[in-house]
């Protein structure tokens, strides 16, 4: 009797859990929030307006010489002296340094000698092979011979030539790498030598600025150490590559005052101003993409399509479109949460 009661005691407890489970799991499923795709989303939104833009856009750049070159010596060898030293000028083709020659003279003294009792036999054998006294072959050996000797002869003059080393064009010595008694060899700089009579001045220009610059036209430029010295920089190249940041070189050459104030790696600003002009514009914040691929939500019979623009100048928080979007379209400009591209949305619109 009592393993029956037992019995029903454990059943009876089974049932209740089980009971209470299924009520929990009902319980849980009702407080599960099941997001409905097709309601319609409140959004912020604008038409899209052409706009009349004056804006005046400052640039930031660094100097650069036109010319700057680490002088080499072309052959190996003990340096002796060096003439010049850091922040001097110095003029082209003036002497910088001078390595040891005397073993090339040595070689030169050698090589004089042989050409010397080879000339000396090819006199002698040009007499018997026009009278027929020796082979032919033997003389054309010796003329080979000659010739072998000579050009030697002419490497052994270079060689001496390039040990007094000589500045390429005038400048300064901006560093000094060796001094007196230090070994020189092709590749190892003795000096670095910069020309600033002109200088190059870049800029790094976001792609959606290009615009602003052409090659061959002049902007004026304010260096950052002179702000009462003004220059003109004329576009000589602009980058067809662009950086991490999608930012493009665009360089300019300037001529340094007499004085050449102006050095290397100084900072300037340059100013560019853009005349008054109409443009399709949107706010920066309707921008649902990167800057690399830009994307907008474009409204259309209250639903929201992501639609990829080309954009151009940024004017503070204003963007400029290029292609995309056209006057009386309609764009998302907040409300981003939970939005998708083929939303349901309902649109309160901003009078811009």
């Amino acid at each position: 009797m009592k393993k029956i009661i037992s019995l029903v005691i454990i059943i009876g407890l089974i049932v209740i859990i089980v009971l209470k489970l299924r009520v929990n799991k009902e319980i849980t499923k009702n407080r599960i929030y099941v997001y409905d795709k097709e309601a319609p989303i409140k959004v912020f939104a604008e038409i899209v307006k052409e706009k009349t833009l004056n804006y005046n856009q400052v640039l930031s750049g660094k100097f650069f010489p036109e010319k700057e070159v680490r002088v080499n010596s072309e052959v190996p060898g003990k340096v002796l002296k060096v003439y010049v030293n850091e922040g001097q000028k110095v003029k082209k083709g003036q002497a910088l340094a001078k390595l040891d020659d005397r073993e090339l003279k040595t070689q030169l003294s050698q090589i004089n000698i042989k050409i010397a009792n080879l000339e000396k036999d090819y006199k002698r054998y040009k007499i018997l092979v026009e009278n027929d006294a020796v082979p032919g072959v033997k003389f054309e050996k010796i003329q080979e011979g000659l010739k072998t000797a000579q050009a030697q002869k002419k490497s052994i003059l270079i060689k001496i030539n390039n040990t007094l080393i000589k500045a390429p064009f005038e400048g300064y010595i901006t560093k000094k790498f060796v001094e007196a008694g230090a070994f020189a060899a092709p590749g190892v700089p003795i000096v670095a030598l910069t020309d600033t009579n002109k200088l190059k001045f870049t800029i790094n220009v976001p792609s959606g600025e290009l615009d602003y610059f052409q090659i061959g036209k002049t902007y004026p430029i304010i260096v950052d150490a002179y702000p009462g010295l003004k220059l003109m920089g004329k576009v000589v190249s602009i980058g067809e590559k662009g950086n991490m940041s999608n930012k493009f070189p665009v360089e300019f050459q300037v001529k340094n005052t007499k004085d050449q104030k102006i050095k290397a790696n100084m900072f300037g600003k340059i100013k560019v101003e853009l005349k008054e002009k109409k443009v399709l514009a949107i706010p920066e914040k309707a921008i649902a993409g990167s800057d690399l691929d830009p994307k907008v939500y474009l409204i259309k019979n209250n639903k929201a399509h992501l639609t990829p623009i080309v954009t151009g100048q940024r004017f503070n928080n204003i963007l400029v479109v290029k292609k995309g979007l056209k006057p009386g379209d309609t764009i998302v400009t907040a409300g981003f949460i939970n939005l998708f591209d083929g939303a349901n949305v309902i649109p309160l619109i901003k009078n811009n």
